[in-house]
C-alpha cells in the first residue's frame, strides 16, 4: 500500500526547531512503514521543496493543497503525534473514502508483496 504518514508540523505556531523535530518524527515513522513493505508518503516532504522554489510566501498556497492531493492517491493513512488540523483534515479524507486509518505503527500490517528492489546495474559491453 501507499500509506500517507501524517502528524503535526506547524501546529501551535511551532518554531523552526520544533518543526524540524516533528519532520524527523514523521520520517522515522515513514521508515518503519517502508520496512513493513509499504510505500510511505509525507505531504510535508513533497511540499517543502515546492514552497522553497516559490521564493516567497507560498506556504499557505502549497502545503495543504499539495498534501490533500497526495492523500487522494494513497491507500491508507498513519496518523501520528499530537494535535494537527492539517493531519486531521488528511485523516478525514481517508475516513470519508472508507480507506484504512491507522493510529499506531502496530496497526499497520506487513505488506503482502514488498516494494520492488532496484534492478541491478546492466553490464556494459
Amino acid at each position: 500500500m501507499w500509506i500517507m504518514v501524517a502528524g503535526p508540523y506547524t501546529s501551535g505556531g511551532a518554531d523552526a526547531a520544533t518543526r524540524a523535530a516533528r519532520l524527523a518524527e514523521l520520517n522515522r515513522a515513514a521508515l518503519a512503514v517502508f520496512r513493513l513493505g509499504h510505500v510511505p508518503v509525507i505531504g510535508v516532504n513533497m511540499a517543502l521543496p515546492v514552497i522553497a522554489a516559490a521564493e516567497g510566501d507560498a506556504f499557505e498556497d502549497v502545503m495543504m493543497p499539495l498534501s490533500l492531493a497526495l492523500a487522494e492517491r494513497c491507500d491508507a493513512i498513519l496518523r501520528i503525534g499530537g494535535a494537527s488540523a492539517g493531519a486531521d483534515a488528511e485523516l478525514a479524507r481517508f475516513a470519508a473514502a472508507g480507506k484504512p486509518v491507522f493510529r499506531s505503527l502496530t496497526e499497520v500490517p506487513p505488506a503482502a508483496i514488498p516494494p520492488a528492489a532496484p534492478a541491478p546495474p546492466s553490464p556494459r559491453g
